[in-house]
C-alpha cells in the first residue's frame, strides 16, 4: 500500500521535474525585489544611483521542495567623474536542481541630458558569460540512460543592451540582456537548457502623498520565444524616507509582502515574502528574499537616499 505521504512526494518530484525542465529552459532567474535589482535587468542603469552602489540578494524559492531554485546575485556600479558615463559589474549564481548557471556581466552605461530639467536617456551595453554545470547524480530523470550520462560544463559568451529613460520622479526602461541564442540540448530530444532572447520591461513612479510619505507603483514585464509574458506589478510606499512597505504581484504565480529600512543613508536592508498561488502551494512555504544595498558618499556632495 501507497502511504499519502509517498503519494505527495512521488507528485511533488513529478510536478516539480515538469516545472525545472521549463524554468530553466525558458526562463531567467526572477526577483521580487527587481526595483532594487535594476542591474541585473538593464545595462543602462549602470551609475543611475550617482555613487558607488553595491547590491547583493539571496532568494530561497519554493522553500520546503528539494532542488527548488536558491539565486544570490551581486551587482557593483558607479559613474565615473563626468557622471555620464557609467560602469558596473553584475554576478548571478542560480542553482536548480542538478543545474547550476552563474552569469558575469560587465555594464557600461552613457546618460545624455534631454532637457534643462532633469530629463535623461541612458543608453546601456554588457558582455561577460555564462556557465551551466550539471550534477545529474541529483534528481530523478526520465530517461537516464540516454541524454543524462554525462556531465555538462558549458560556457557561452553574452551580448546586452538596454534604454533607460528617467527623472527624479520616474524611470521606464527597455532591455536584452543578451543577443546570444545557444541551444545546450534540443528541446524535444531531452533537452535540458536553451538560452533564448529575453526582453525587459521596466518602470515606476514616484507619488509625493505627503511631506513625509511618497508612493511608487512599478512593474516588470518578462517575454522569451516559446514562453507566455511574465508580469510583475508592485506597490510601495516610503515613509519618512527610512521605511518601506509594500505589496506585489507576479501573473499566475505569487503575491508578495515587502519590507525595508534605510538603516544610515548609505544603507538598505530589504525583506520579501512571496505566497505561491500556484498548485505548488500545496507543496512548499514560499520563497524567502533579502537585499542588502551599500553605498559610497562622494567627498563633498550629501548622500540622499533615493526611492530608485
Amino acid at each position: 500500500m501507497i502511504h499519502k505521504s509517498q503519494l505527495q512526494k512521488g507528485l511533488v518530484a513529478i510536478v516539480f521535474t515538469l516545472v525545472s525542465t521549463i524554468g530553466f529552459s525558458q526562463q531567467d532567474p526572477q526577483f521580487t525585489h527587481y526595483m532594487y535589482n535594476t542591474l541585473s535587468v538593464n545595462p543602462a542603469y549602470a551609475g543611475q544611483r550617482e555613487t558607488l552602489s553595491v547590491v547583493g540578494l539571496h532568494r530561497s524559492q519554493w522553500v520546503g521542495i528539494d532542488g527548488a531554485p536558491q539565486t544570490q546575485t551581486l551587482g557593483i556600479h558607479s559613474p565615473l567623474r563626468n557622471e555620464r558615463i557609467g560602469l558596473g559589474l553584475n554576478i548571478v549564481n542560480d542553482a536548480l536542481g542538478p543545474a547550476r548557471e552563474t552569469f558575469v556581466d560587465a555594464n557600461f552605461s552613457y546618460t545624455i541630458p534631454l532637457n534643462e530639467n532633469d530629463l535623461k536617456l541612458s543608453f546601456g551595453v554588457k558582455g561577460g558569460f555564462h556557465m551551466l554545470d550539471t550534477d545529474w547524480s541529483k534528481g530523478i530523470f526520465r530517461d537516464p540512460d540516454v541524454a543524462f550520462n554525462d556531465n555538462l560544463n558549458l560556457i557561452s559568451p553574452m551580448i546586452g543592451a538596454g534604454l533607460y529613460m528617467h527623472t527624479r520622479k520616474w524611470y521606464l526602461g527597455f532591455a536584452i540582456p543578451n543577443f546570444l541564442e545557444t541551444d545546450h540540448y534540443d528541446d524535444f530530444q531531452e533537452s535540458v537548457a536553451t538560452e533564448r532572447m529575453h526582453f525587459y520591461l521596466i518602470g515606476g513612479y514616484v507619488f509625493n502623498l505627503s511631506e513625509t510619505t511618497e508612493f511608487k507603483p512599478a512593474f516588470l514585464v518578462k517575454g522569451v520565444s516559446g514562453a507566455p509574458l511574465i508580469a510583475d506589478v508592485s506597490a510601495n510606499f516610503w515613509f519618512q524616507k527610512k521605511l518601506t512597505a509594500g505589496v506585489a504581484w507576479r501573473w499566475d504565480d505569487s503575491v508578495s509582502a515587502l519590507v525595508g529600512f534605510q538603516v544610515t543613508p548609505g544603507m538598505f536592508i530589504g525583506y520579501g515574502y512571496d505566497l505561491t498561488t500556484t498548485g505548488l502551494n500545496n507543496y512548499n512555504g514560499g520563497s524567502h528574499e533579502i537585499t542588502l544595498r551599500f553605498e559610497v558618499k562622494k567627498i563633498g556632495r550629501i548622500l540622499s537616499p533615493r526611492f530608485f
